[in-house]
């Protein structure tokens, strides 16, 4: 069995995001969404959160292959607890080749897991999930940029900020 793990911050998903974990998904067998846990980051959403906003999200398109965890290790390590051979990342327009590369080489060196990329779908390129917090923060309207799910979550999470 093929298994591919998608890792990403995932704060929020996005619909971008959907896009790559989805296309993944007709590729491998298996594939898990790994919510990475970086603690250099303070994300808007907890842990837990993002992994349950991420489910929710997927649910909806009935994949069967898909699975969703976290981990606060290496990306590797999760990979070789899974058996995962392949790490799948999207690649939009702004320079996620070159940050994304040099991890891609590590993980390799590291261990026998290779990394595909995949283009972003050009309707959803522009679409992150800092310019999606960026959006909602200042009261646009983030409509297809993320799952319905995650619309109300966001806005609470920006209310809460104002506060």
């Amino acid at each position: 069995m093929t298994i591919a793990v998608c890792p990403g911050s995932y704060d929020p998903v996005t619909s971008g995001h959907l896009d790559v974990i989805e296309r993944c998904a007709s590729f491998f067998e298996e594939v898990h969404v790994v919510v990475a846990v970086n603690m250099a980051k303070t994300p808007l959403f907890s842990e837990a959160e993002r992994v349950g906003m991420v489910q929710e999200a997927l649910a909806a398109d009935g994949y069967s292959n898909i699975k969703v965890a976290s981990t606060d290790g290496l990306i590797i390590d999760y990979c070789k607890q899974v058996g995962a051979t392949v790490i799948v990342k999207g690649l939009r327009q702004n320079g996620d080749y070159e940050a994304e590369l040099g991890m891609a080489l590590v993980n390799r060196k590291l261990s026998d897991v290779e990394t595909l990329f995949l283009p972003a779908d050009p309707l959803r390129e522009h679409i992150s999930s800092t310019i999606v917090k960026d959006v909602a923060r200042h009261g646009g309207d983030i409509e297809g940029m993320v799952p319905d799910n995650v619309i109300g979550k966001l806005q609470m999470a920006m209310n809460k900020g104002k506060s």
